[in-house]
């Protein structure tokens, strides 16, 4: 019974990589890889020389048929450029085909920026939320982050370098001082690790390079914070004051806020009192 092996691999430094995951792709007669001059680059260092095919976004629909006729003659090993496949990668549509067909599917389990993140953050992460690449365009990524800036979860996102400094930005506005890492180039030579808010990350990354990994802590409505008010009061009192001054109406404004943020509605209602 042939075997599609799911296989993590560096996402920078070449030597995070397992024993299991060079068996692997010695064994294996044929891999899957995004980019296969990535791939090779891999191999080359490890004196692999396992057969390479491209699968990724541009070509999986035609790919996608010829992998599954493999993995019936033989195993094949599927990889990305840097870390787990199927995150943010048309993996996933393999893996469920490939299920589907009754192929067996292993997965050989490495490393991921999204963990290496979470892990040299230095922010309290119990549960967490992974948006992936949030949308290029400003109103769709402006709505996602507003969608989840009321959950009690810290968010992880990625970010290309010519967009971070907008995202950056919809941070700032959508969940102020709350605090937060960027990673950059994650295990590789230039390494860097940004902790701070939103606004002082903007003004740090000028001209942002290499690729971003971005950790924003948990809300914690209810928590007291030093100095005796709950932590998250001040971000729910600073939208309600600007939802106020873009002339929403009070029980729009009071809806929106109590909901994002958890809140009981007479409370915000009281906060809105205040404002007049």
């Amino acid at each position: 019974m042939s075997t599609l092996y799911i296989v993590g691999t560096p996402i920078g430094n070449l030597e995070d990589i397992t024993q299991r995951a060079l068996r692997v792709l010695r064994e294996t007669p044929l891999v899957a890889a995004e980019d296969t001059r990535v791939a090779r680059k891999l191999l080359s260092a490890y004196g692999l020389h396992a057969r390479l095919v491209a699968y990724n976004d541009n070509n999986r629909a035609q790919r996608l048929p010829l992998l599954l006729e493999a993995l019936q003659q033989h195993d094949v090993a599927l990889v990305t450029d840097a870390g787990m496949p199927a995150l943010s990668d048309p993996g996933s549509q393999l893996v469920a085909a490939a299920a589907e067909a009754g192929i067996a599917v292993q997965v050989v389990p490495g490393p991921s920026a999204l963990t290496a993140a979470l892990a040299v953050a230095g922010l309290p992460v119990a549960q967490f939320l992974f948006l992936g690449f949030p949308p290029s365009r400003p109103g769709p990524r402006r709505r996602l982050l507003e969608s989840v800036v009321g959950l009690r979860y810290a968010v992880v996102l990625f970010e290309a370098p010519h967009r971070l400094r907008a995202t950056l930005s919809d941070l700032n506005t959508v969940f102020g001082e709350r605090a937060l890492a960027v990673c950059r180039e994650l295990t590789k030579r230039f390494e860097e690790v940004f902790r701070g808010t939103p606004a002082m990350a903007l003004d740090y990354f000028i001209e942002p390079r290499g690729e971003f990994t971005l950790v924003l802590s948990a809300l914690q409505v209810g928590v007291e914070a030093p100095g005796g008010q709950r932590e998250g009061e001040s971000e729910a009192r600073e939208a309600l004051r600007r939802l106020k001054e873009d002339g929403v109406p009070p029980s729009r404004a009071v809806a929106q806020v109590a909901r994002r943020w958890r809140l009981p509605r007479p409370q915000v209602y009281g906060w809105w009192i205040e404002l007049e």
